[in-house]
């Protein structure tokens, strides 16, 4: 039974940079001819271009915790354009569930709520490859084997493997797009954060809201549609 024990571990770190699945354009998206992988939306002298498989940095495992966009927004509207994570949101085609962007600093802190309450969010993931019993609560022993994994708050056991690391990395906070103002003419690029849609959604939309950075208007909505494909 022990023998097994290597195995498993090596079944389990390997599922760990395994290929995932990600986000592409859908045949209705608008795609760049000399890039596949990105899609582009334009309306009232402001483009959209997003790519939702750039991600290259590390951890190089990303898209199993969160799902990472780069996008590149160029303003030729006349006006100055507030740039906030807030304007922007992933849209379950079926569920129709708004996923809201992720400022790259509250990462931290959703990781840290991860590790020491069991609870959502991004973070390190333990996962228990030991056997026989071992004491995870004062009520007594609790039984692992290399066929039954034990996952919970109490801490790793002998066998343990991270397959992440703490969030946010440099990579993703050098990499992430800045927020401010983009005047008539610049050009703003980055990554963007949310939950993970993959295994819940078919599809989603990408939506860009514009806003006036002087007067507040809004002016529309960019969309660019995408589909859970393999990486």
């Amino acid at each position: 039974m022990r023998a097994l024990v290597p195995l498993v571990a090596l079944l389990v770190v390997a599922g760990c940079a395994s290929n995932t699945n990600t986000l592409k354009p859908t045949t209705q998206a608008q795609v760049l001819p000399a890039d596949q992988d990105s899609a582009v939306a334009e309306g009232a002298g402001v483009r959209l271009v997003a790519d939702a498989s750039a991600w290259k940095g590390s951890p190089a495992n990303l898209e199993r915790t969160l799902t990472p966009v780069y996008v590149r927004l160029e303003n030729q509207s006349g006006r100055t354009l507030r740039i906030r994570y807030e304007d922007f949101s992933l849209v379950g085609t079926e569920s129709r569930f708004r996923y809201s962007a992720l400022a790259p600093f509250s990462l931290r802190q959703s990781a840290i709520s991860s590790r020491d309450d069991g609870t959502g969010g991004a973070g390190r993931s333990w996962v228990y490859m030991g056997g026989g019993p071992r004491w995870g609560s004062r009520f007594g022993p609790r039984w692992g084997s290399p066929f039954y994994p034990f996952y919970g708050p109490y801490g790793p056991g002998p066998y343990a493997y991270q397959c992440e690391e703490p969030l946010p990395t440099q990579d993703m906070l050098r990499q992430a797009l800045p927020e401010g103002t983009l005047g008539d003419g610049g050009t703003v690029q980055g990554f963007i954060y949310f939950q993970v849609v993959t295994g819940r959604e078919s599809g989603v939309v990408l939506e860009a809201r514009p806003v006036d950075a002087n007067s507040g208007e809004s002016l529309g909505t960019l969309d660019i549609p995408f589909q859970v494909g393999k990486s």
